[in-house]
């Protein structure tokens, strides 16, 4: 007997005939005699149908305001869940986030979780109760409601897994796992049968949007098992540990992320003293600007060269800011390309073979593909290029690191 945490997801939970179908899901692992603890999301289209209420009434109402607001397309899903296995004769509990005790700061919309009081859900569990809890959501000291933000209830799972310490939490999806890479990008990725935190928190960073990087960060924090499994088809879906694969034939490259999601911009010739990049890059920080893959050049005439890049939809105001730098600075212009996309090459095995940006260099240089910008970590290797190569650039780097070779063998 295992205790399981279980996540399903707005999709997985859209309407009566999926919750239903969940339902049926959570019996299976009962009848099998396994203590279960549901975390849901509302259904799906339910919280931006809250906040387009909201914003009929008011532009920017008060954050407070909000979070009592959109917390109720939870509180609708548990008790419809629960009411699903009462249906087959499976006793269940419903929780608010505020009555399980999920104390958060009071951050609203975006509040962090700082304890759970577990005491009832273990009382609840002895009782041969599923417990169902709603995502998302907790309460602050004093009482009042909050959210957690973006892939909020995958946070509520993995909490709530740490504080039990549940053998799995297992977060289910309408994908059946992870994948070396977007298979609608490569018809040739697969299913990996597991992956670290590291590589996933890397892939997550970098464009996979399977998980959330925070819930990420928590499991591996309290070195909570995940598991990303699909609601609509049976599979053992893809485990996430802190152990790396014992296979023998573990490719050195785990997975292939991307974003299409990218702009550059580029200073030139901004005079090469002390404290440059800072004067330039410091006041797109003060923008609330996030800045991904930094390079600097220095040229032979004493000036420099800086080029970042950013979100695409800041380019502009990022161009904008620094347009004024370059007057203050003197540099000779500002370029931007909005026409670019990442590729990175993930996996923990890089720690250990050499030439591994030397094998993606040499594949993409056969495609005629440039390389722009150029950034690595200790298990990662992104490149910038024109994002009109981005998809040749995804399926030559899955075949030359051997990731198709599984597929072929299916």
């Amino acid at each position: 007997m295992s205790l399981f945490v279980q996540k399903f997801g707005g999709t997985s939970v859209g309407s009566v005939e999926r919750i239903e179908a969940v339902a049926e899901k959570v019996a299976g692992f009962v009848e099998n005699g396994h203590d279960i603890v549901v975390v849901v999301s509302a259904m799906s289209g339910e919280t931006n149908r809250l906040i387009g209420m909201a914003n009929e009434i008011l532009e920017h109402p008060t954050p407070r305001e909000m979070d009592v607001l959109v917390s109720t397309g939870e509180q609708v899903t548990i008790a419809l869940l629960c009411m699903a296995l009462h249906k087959r004769k499976i006793d269940a509990k419903s929780y608010t986030g505020g009555q399980v005790k999920i104390l958060t700061d009071d951050a609203h919309t975006k509040a962090r979780i700082q304890q759970i009081d577990s005491e009832s859900i273990h009382s609840d569990l002895k009782n041969n109760h599923v417990v169902v809890v709603a995502g998302f959501q907790g309460v602050d000291e004093n009482g009042n409601i909050t959210t957690l933000g973006r892939g909020g209830s995958d946070t509520t799972a993995v909490a709530l897994a740490a504080a039990l310490e549940a053998d799995e939490c297992q977060i289910y999806t309408d994908v059946d796992g992870v994948y070396t890479t977007d298979p609608r990008v490569c018809e040739k990725a697969h299913r990996m049968e597991r992956i670290t935190f590291e590589e996933m928190l890397e892939m997550a960073s970098l464009g996979s949007k399977v998980l959330q990087i925070r819930s990420v960060e928590f499991a591996g924090k309290y070195s909570v098992p995940l598991r990303v499994l699909s609601s609509f088809k049976e599979g053992p879906g893809t485990l996430i540990s802190l152990e790396e694969s014992s296979d023998m034939e573990q490719p050195v490259i785990s997975g292939i992320a991307f974003t299409r999601d990218e702009a550059k911009l580029t200073i030139r010739g901004v005079p090469d003293i002390p404290g440059v990049a800072s004067k330039v890059l410091g006041p797109i920080s003060d923008a609330n600007i996030e800045v991904d893959v930094i390079v600097q050049n220095i040229a032979a005439d004493g000036t420099t060269d800086i080029t970042f890049t950013v979100q695409r939809g800041e380019m502009a105001k990022a161009s904008q800011i620094l347009d004024n730098t370059a007057q203050e600075l003197g540099a000779r212009e500002v370029l931007s390309d909005d026409k670019i996309a990442k590729v990175s090459i993930v996996g923990v095995g890089m720690r250990s073979h050499a030439g591994v940006a030397s094998t993606m260099f040499q594949a993409l240089a056969a495609d005629n593909i440039n390389i722009q910008l150029i950034t690595t970590s200790e298990i990662k290797v992104s490149v910038v290029i024109d994002e009109k190569y981005m998809e040749l650039a995804v399926r030559s780097l899955h075949s030359a690191f051997g990731l198709d070779q599984e597929q072929d063998q299916e």
